[in-house]
């Protein structure tokens, strides 16, 4: 029993002998590598800081140049009020809003107030063919007949010939705007296909740019066909949703159940009206029945320049970009902008040439306008400088002719001269 009792006592002294040896061991390495992280810090790179500078100050520049240019416009009377989105490599530069929602209100426009897009939802509808064609779902060269067995334009010999390509480039034979007047009237898109019947071509399919509303819109009941799927759920679920586009829709009851919405105005002798929404074009989405703001257009055009690869590849994304047909010069107001060379349509989108004045060399636009229900929007990339620029009005005006040019150069070159805006 006493044996048990030293032996106790002496395992006792032992185990907190070693207790403090080892506590003295672990402070003495912790203090070691507690001054040892004093003295070794963390190497500045000076190149990266002064880059950062450099951006946050050329951003500042940028912000403050596109905001005077804006400002202008809306002390003019030019517009109502505009929201902008910018894309510059692999980010959204600036997405905000300027003026008002309502001529008469106080609510301001921000990036993330909704639009109405009007046509530039037919570069939606070329990349969501392009989606499609990718998995092996639909194909450029598909006839319409076959996917809508009551559709003639001509003969039987001339409407076998029409192919999805042909209504996407607008190339199809039909006379211009054929049936735009049927699609503001809110007829259902698989009528109006009935009755191109009707209509004489007035060139063979793919030889002349006549560009189409009607005709364009068919390819959503093509798509209908070919996945079982409304082109609202399409695009939901293949660039809204994975893009994160949380205010973008394609129908009338989310657009005048949202709040934060900029109204349509119209220019008259007194100043600026505003005008009710409408309905037009819901029934023909693939023309023009998309809503977005600024902010999902900033993330729309970073998917386009190939920014966003999960959702669909920039080898894919390009075949909407490829020229199909020459448009001629008709003194459109995009080919009186500066260095303009040529104009093309490819699958929902013209594709213009341009002479860069300061590189000497030709380069490319990828370009839509688009005008419904009293809105005009504007959008355009530049794939060489990995740059998209889009600007959505809520009221029709002569800026919109000037915009994507205008901001182009500030962007470029950070001159206010073209930022003038004269009543």
């Amino acid at each position: 029993m006493r044996r048990l009792k030293i032996f106790g006592g002496t395992s006792l002294f032992l185990l907190t002998f070693f207790v403090v040896i080892a506590f003295r061991v672990a402070s003495t390495d912790l203090a070691t590598k507690t001054e040892t992280a004093a003295v070794v810090k963390p190497k500045v790179n000076v190149a990266e800081l002064r880059a950062a500078e450099r951006y946050g100050l050329r951003k500042q520049q940028l912000e403050s140049a596109i905001r005077h240019y804006f400002d202008n416009a809306i002390t003019s009377g030019t517009i109502v009020g505009a929201g902008v989105s910018i894309v510059q490599g692999d980010s959204i530069v600036i997405s905000e809003g300027f003026g008002k929602r309502n001529i008469k209100g106080t609510a301001e426009i921000d990036g993330q107030t909704i639009f109405r897009l009007g046509s530039l939802s037919k570069g939606f509808t070329g990349l969501l063919a392009a989606s499609l064609q990718a998995e092996g779902t639909l194909n450029w060269n598909d006839k319409v007949v076959d996917f809508i067995p009551d559709f003639r334009l001509g003969d039987q010999r001339n409407t076998q010939k029409v192919t999805l390509a042909h209504i996407l480039s607008h190339t199809s034979g039909t006379p211009y705007h054929s049936y735009t007047n049927l699609v503001e009237a809110g007829l259902p898109m698989a009528n109006i296909a009935k009755r191109f019947k009707e209509v004489n071509p007035i060139s063979e399919p793919g030889k002349m740019y006549s560009y189409q509303n009607a005709m364009f819109a068919l390819s959503q009941e093509v798509m209908r066909e070919a996945t079982g799927k409304e082109i609202n759920t399409l695009l939901r679920d293949r660039f809204f949703k994975p893009l994160r586009m949380t205010t973008a829709s394609t129908d009338y009851l989310t657009l005048n159940q949202a709040e934060n919405v900029a109204l349509p105005h119209s220019k008259r002798k007194g100043g600026w009206k505003i005008l009710p929404l409408n309905k037009h074009y819901y029934n023909a989405v693939a023309a023009g029945g998309i809503n977005a703001s600024a902010l999902d257009m900033g993330k729309w055009m970073h998917f386009l320049l190939g920014h966003n690869t999960t959702v669909l590849q920039h080898a894919n994304i390009e075949k909407a970009f490829t020229p199909i047909v020459k448009i001629g010069n008709n003194n459109k107001y995009y080919q009186r902008w500066p260095g303009h060379a040529q104009s093309y349509y490819g699958m929902g989108w013209r594709i213009h040439t341009f002479q860069d004045d300061g590189a000497g060399t030709e380069k490319t636009i990828w370009h839509h306008g688009g005008s419904v229900n009293n809105y005009r929007n504007e959008i355009a990339l530049y794939p060489e400088a990995d740059l998209g620029i889009c600007v959505l009005l809520n009221g029709q005006s002569r800026l919109a002719q000037t915009v994507i040019p205008d901001l182009y150069e500030i962007i470029t070159t950070g001159s206010r001269e073209s930022s003038e805006i004269k009543p």
